[in-house]
């Protein structure tokens, strides 16, 4: 899975990892870890993750088959 995210958090005024984690209830590290690719969020996460930044869940995240 590919993700957008740090792409998206510069955008949105450098929104730290730490602030979005606090806006979808989940920790600094676990946003650490879906940036880097680590770890794939819940379903649940993506959407607020995707509606914190105004967009879809595909402009947010990819699938690579």
């Amino acid at each position: 899975m590919t993700n957008r995210l740090k792409e998206l958090r510069d955008r949105h005024g450098q929104l730290s990892q730490a602030a979005l984690g606090r806006e979808i209830g989940v920790t600094r590290q676990t946003i650490i870890a879906i940036e880097q690719g680590r770890y794939s969020p819940s379903l649940e996460s993506a959407f607020r993750i995707s509606r914190v930044f105004g967009v879809g869940i595909e402009d947010v995240f990819g699938w690579n088959e």
